[in-house]
C-alpha cells in the first residue's frame, strides 16, 4: 500500500495521530502536496461520504474521519499554500435567523472541506445580510443554508431574495438544507439547490460551482 493509501485509509478509520504522521512522512518524503490532499485526505474523506449517504457508517464515524482529516490537513496546508494549490472554491455557511441548531450545519462543513472546499461558518441564527456580506467578503461561490426548525424555514426566503438582489447574485449559489426542507420547498422559494444530507450536499456544492 502506497503512502497516500495509507493516508485514505487511517482517514476512514478515524485515526488522527496515524494520519498527522503519515502526512509528515510524505512530505518528509517530497510527495506533492496535492498529491497528499487529493489522494490521501479527500480519497478517504470521500469513501467515507459515500458510506455516509447508504447508511453503512453514521455521525460518530463522521465526525472521527473528519477530524483525522483535520489532523492531516494542520500538517499539510502551509505546503499546500507554498505549493499554490487553491481550494476548489470557497462555500459559507450557516444556521437561518431564529435557529439554533448546528449539528447539520457542522457535518455539512466537514462534508465540504472533506470535498476540497474552504468553508467559512458563520455560525447559527444567522440573518440574511450576514449571508450575503459574509459570501461577498470572501468571494464565495456557494452559500449553504440549514434549518431545523419549520417556523424558521420562512427564513431562507430572505436569504435567497437578498442574495438575488446583491451585487454576489451572479457568483454565489444558495443550496438549502435540514431535516423539514424538501426539494419543493427549494424550488418555491427559488434557491439553487437542494440536498437531503451532509454527503449530497458536498456533491451538490461540486455541481453548482461546476455549473
Amino acid at each position: 500500500m502506497t503512502l497516500v493509501e495509507q493516508i485514505a485509509e487511517n482517514l476512514m478509520k478515524g485515526k488522527a495521530n496515524d494520519v498527522k504522521a503519515l502526512v509528515e512522512k510524505a512530505l518528509a518524503e517530497n510527495l506533492p502536496p496535492g498529491k497528499i490532499l487529493n489522494e490521501g485526505l479527500l480519497a478517504g474523506m470521500s469513501v467515507v461520504g459515500e458510506r455516509f449517504k447508504k447508511n453503512e457508517v453514521y455521525v460518530p464515524e463522521v465526525l472521527i474521519a473528519a477530524r483525522a482529516m483535520k489532523a492531516g490537513m494542520a500538517v499539510l496546508q502551509p505546503r499546500l499554500a507554498a505549493a499554490g494549490v487553491e481550494p476548489l472554491a470557497t462555500a459559507v455557511i450557516g444556521t437561518v435567523k431564529g435557529d439554533l441548531h448546528d449539528i447539520g450545519k457542522n457535518l455539512v462543513a466537514m462534508m465540504l472541506e472533506g470535498a476540497g472546499f474552504k468553508v467559512v461558518d458563520l455560525g447559527i441564527d444567522v440573518p440574511p445580510e450576514k449571508f450575503v456580506s459574509g459570501a461577498r467578503d470572501n468571494k464565495a461561490g456557494v452559500i449553504g443554508v440549514s434549518a431545523l426548525l419549520t417556523t424558521t424555514m420562512t427564513n431562507m426566503k430572505a436569504v435567497v431574495e437578498q442574495v438575488k438582489a446583491s451585487d454576489i447574485a451572479a457568483r454565489a449559489k444558495v443550496m438549502i438544507g435540514g431535516a423539514p426542507v424538501t426539494q419543493a420547498f427549494c424550488d418555491e422559494i427559488g434557491a439553487d439547490g437542494y440536498a437531503p444530507d451532509a454527503a449530497s450536499a458536498a456533491d451538490l456544492a461540486k455541481q453548482l460551482i461546476a455549473a
